[in-house]
C-alpha cells in the first residue's frame, strides 16, 4: 500500500468533514466533500445496493440491550443517518424529541446484526450503557446538520457516556475506513474488511486496553488525560482543556531547530526528495518545490496542524505529514532522512507522545490513529478495498 501521507489525506479529510478536530463542544459537523477518492466517481448502483455491514457485539460486557449504533455522515453535502432498517434518511430538524436531541440508535439482536452500508462518508459510533445524545441544528446556511458528541470536553452531553466510533468513506472507488484515536480512546472496536482481500485492524491484544490506561495513567504529565475507566483523552484537548502541558514538546522542537540549523534533513515523497535547513528560524525545503515552516507550539505537533498544517497541494502537504509524525514520535534529530519506518525506534525518547505510544502498543498489529499523521508509513489503523464485498464492525473484549 502506498503510504498514505503520499495520497490524498483522506482520513483527516473525514476528521475535519465531520468536525472531530474542532475544541468546542458540541461539536457542529460539516457539510463537506467526501473522503479518500472522488466523488464524482461515484454510481447510483452502489448505493442502492449498499454495502453489507455486520455488527458484533463481542465485547463480554454489555449485553446487545445496552450496545447501542449510530451511522451518520455525509452524501453529497447533505448530513445524512442510517435508519435500523438499513436506509438512508436527510438529517432533519423535526428529528429532534421532546428532550431536544434525535433517536437514531440502531439496536442490536442476535450474534450479528446486519445492515446494508450506502455510499456516504461518516462515522459509526457505539455507545455502551447509555444512548448517545445527537442534536440536529440549523448550520450557517440554514440546511439541517447534527452536533456530534465530543466526549473529551466536559460540558458536552455525552461526557459520562461510554462510546467511541470507527470512520469510513464508500464510494464507487471502494470502502476506507479505520479506527480512530485522535481525539480520545475508550471502547474497544476491529474492523474486518473482505473484498480483493481480507483485511482486519483496531483488534486490541488481550489486556490491551487496561495496559494502555495504565501506561497514560502512570506518565505525570499525561495523567489527567484519563478519565476514570471511562476514556483517555488526546493530549491536544487535554491542551485546549488545560489537564496537559501547552509547552509540552517545546524543548523537542528546539533540539529539532537547533540540530537542523547546521545540517540538513531530507523528506522524501511520491512527489520527490525534499532537503530542509533551518534558515532564519524558518525550516526550508527546496526539491520539487520550496516549501517552508515557522517553528510550531505544542499544540500545533499534537493536532498537526497550525503551522504543521499540510495543504492537499502535493508538496507542502506530504512534508508537512512526515514532520508531523516525526515529532509526535519523535525520530526528527535522530533521524536525518525522513521518513522513519522501523516502529522499533518510534517513542523511544522521554519526551515523546506517550498517549500516541500506548494505543499502539495496545494493538494487535502495532497500528493505531493517535494523531492525525500517524498514517505517515502506514502505521495507521486504517484499511481499504477497491471492490469490497462487505465489512464487520466489532465491539471486541475489554
Amino acid at each position: 500500500m502506498t503510504p498514505r501521507h503520499q495520497r490524498t489525506p483522506g482520513r483527516r479529510t473525514v476528521l475535519y468533514a465531520l468536525g472531530g478536530a474542532a475544541v468546542a463542544a458540541p461539536v457542529l459537523a460539516a457539510i463537506a466533500p467526501h473522503a479518500f477518492a472522488d466523488p464524482a466517481q461515484r454510481s447510483g448502483t452502489g448505493a442502492a445496493a449498499g454495502l453489507p455491514l455486520t455488527i458484533v457485539n463481542n465485547s463480554g460486557a454489555f449485553d446487545n440491550a445496552n450496545v447501542h449504533v449510530y451511522i451518520v455522515g455525509n452524501q453529497d453535502g447533505q448530513q445524512v443517518r442510517v435508519t435500523p432498517e438499513g436506509t438512508l434518511a436527510p438529517v432533519a430538524l423535526a428529528d429532534n424529541g421532546a428532550d431536544g436531541y434525535t433517536d437514531y440508535a440502531i439496536s442490536l439482536s442476535g450474534s450479528e446484526t446486519r445492515l446494508n452500508l450506502p455510499y456516504m462518508s461518516g462515522r459509526i459510533y457505539v455507545s455502551l450503557g447509555e444512548k448517545l445524545k445527537f442534536k440536529a441544528v440549523a448550520d450557517g446556511s440554514g440546511n439541517a446538520a447534527l452536533q456530534y458528541p465530543a466526549g473529551w470536553v466536559g460540558s458536552d452531553p455525552n461526557y459520562a457516556v461510554l462510546h467511541d466510533c470507527a470512520e469510513f468513506t464508500y464510494n464507487a472507488t471502494g470502502m476506507y475506513c479505520n479506527t480512530t484515536m485522535v481525539d480520545m480512546f475508550s471502547v474497544p472496536l476491529a474492523i474486518q474488511l473482505t473484498g480483493a482481500k481480507n483485511q482486519t485492524t483496531g483488534t486490541l491484544r488481550e489486556g490491551g486496553r487496561d495496559a494502555a490506561f495504565a501506561a497514560v495513567r502512570g506518565n505525570a504529565d499525561f495523567s489527567k488525560l484519563v478519565v476514570d475507566d471511562t476514556r483517555i483523552i488526546a493530549p491536544g484537548h487535554g491542551l485546549d482543556a488545560g489537564i496537559f502541558p501547552k509547552d509540552y514538546f517545546a524543548p523537542y522542537i528546539d533540539e529539532v531547530w537547533s540540530t537542523y540549523t547546521g545540517k540538513d534533513l531530507t523528506v522524501t515523497t511520491n512527489a520527490g526528495k525534499f532537503t530542509g535547513r533551518v534558515r532564519a528560524d524558518r525550516f526550508t525545503f527546496d526539491g520539487p518545490a520550496q516549501v517552508g515552516f515557522d517553528k510550531p507550539s505544542t499544540r500545533d505537533v499534537l493536532f498537526c496542524d497550525g503551522k504543521l498544517a499540510a495543504p492537499n497541494d502535493g508538496t507542502t502537504g506530504p512534508v508537512a505529514a512526515v514532520l508531523g509524525a516525526g515529532f509526535n514520535r519523535t525520530t526528527l534529530v535522530s533521524h536525518p532522512d525522513q521518513p522513519t519506518t522501523d516502529p522499533a525506534t518510534f517513542y523511544a525518547t522521554g519526551l515523546t507522545n506517550h498517549y500516541s505510544k500506548a494505543v499502539h502498543a495496545a494493538t494487535e498489529d502495532g497500528r493505531a490513529y493517535g494523531f492525525a499523521f500517524d498514517d505517515v508509513a502506514d502505521f495507521a489503523s486504517y484499511i481499504q478495498d477497491n471492490a469490497p464485498t462487505g465489512v464487520k464492525l466489532t465491539v471486541t473484549p475489554f
